[in-house]
């Protein structure tokens, strides 16, 4: 699909992947339909990307209400007469042992993350089916391929996305409907406010867990899917590493990740009190209204080096076991 011109809507916008990706598209002289919950760092936004060349507006949404998704959906075409590529992306999450996060909580992060992007495909899906022609990208993450601890609804909810994914192009497939796409890009720990917008139980504060890559690493991939569109894509080389070896050894690569998220997700330094986030209302604090969290995902650290030498480590275990089954 040729980008340039396309009526593009971004759930999510108002920071990290979403207003990086909002940003990559604005560069190609695009019409932007923006949500977030943040009406004022959306407005900011447009403006930027009106300076970039394209045309954008601002839609306030909760992406967990049907009515709200379906005014989006109205109002782009509205707007600019068409959808042409379509990107869910809002999400909210916590840090919490699973018996002592709050139900309410639990249940708030699948109404966002999955019916969030159930109502995104379906009124997406709707126009598109109309045009006959159409991209609908979701924003997955690493997690729904190899799950982690004390993310248990983020983990359930993003192997959830992957699912509906599958089960939607499969239907594509079956009504012969060839221009119209359903895929899924699974990020690694991206440099984002997300960890500063996540609820948390833990009593130790949530930082960005290694290797931790730049937003525009995902927007570009967002981007490229929007022009050549396929079932899923990694992002990060060490992500694809993890997907992969998940496959051959789960049960050691899961291992490998709660190892990770013990010792490098959840500080053994800062204490955090407990809160609920982001989850019932958007932060209200602007430095959080940005691409960025202060992760450093640009830095070729050393901790990126040690991480991919840890997967790798169980890389170099399965291919030993591998030859020492071929010799019995």
């Amino acid at each position: 699909m040729r980008i340039r011109n396309s009526v593009i809507v971004i759930t999510g916008a108002a920071s990290g992947v979403g207003r990086a990706t909002a940003l990559r598209f604005a560069r190609h002289r695009v019409s932007l339909v923006l949500a977030s919950r943040r009406v004022e760092a959306l407005e900011a936004l447009v403006a930027e990307c009106q300076a970039l060349g394209s045309r954008a507006i601002a839609v306030p949404t909760d992406t967990s209400e049907y009515d709200d998704v379906r005014q989006l959906a109205n109002r782009a075409v509205q707007e600019y007469g068409r959808i042409d590529i379509w990107v869910n992306n809002a999400a909210v999450s916590f840090f919490s042992p699973f018996l002592a996060v709050p139900m309410a909580d639990f249940r708030r992060v699948i109404d966002v993350n999955v019916m969030g992007y159930v109502h995104g495909a379906r009124v997406a899906l709707e126009r598109m089916q109309d045009q006959g022609a159409g991209v609908v990208v979701n924003v997955a993450s690493i997690v729904g391929a190899v799950p982690q601890p004390y993310t248990s609804a983020y983990s359930v909810s993003k192997a959830a996305v992957r699912a509906l994914g599958v089960s939607l192009g499969s239907e594509l497939g079956l009504d012969r409907q060839k221009h119209i796409h359903v895929c899924t890009v699974l990020p690694p720990t991206i440099d984002t406010p997300f960890f500063q917008h996540a609820a948390n139980y833990t009593g130790r504060r949530a930082v960005a867990m290694p290797p931790v890559y730049s937003p525009e690493r995902v927007a570009k991939a967002i981007l490229r899917l929007g022009e050549r569109p396929r079932h899923e894509l990694v992002v990060g080389r060490l992500g694809r590493s993890m997907v992969r070896q998940h496959r051959l050894v789960p049960g050691r690569m899961e291992k490998v990740m709660a190892h990770q998220v013990e010792n490098t997700h959840l500080s053994k330094k800062q204490a955090a009190d407990p809160s609920s986030g982001n989850l019932y209302a958007p932060s209200l604090d602007p430095a959080t209204a940005q691409v960025t969290g202060g992760w450093k995902g640009r830095r070729r650290s050393a901790r990126r080096t040690l991480a991919g030498a840890a997967l790798l480590g169980v890389g170099v275990v399965v291919l030993a076991d591998r030859l020492r089954t071929a010799r019995t």
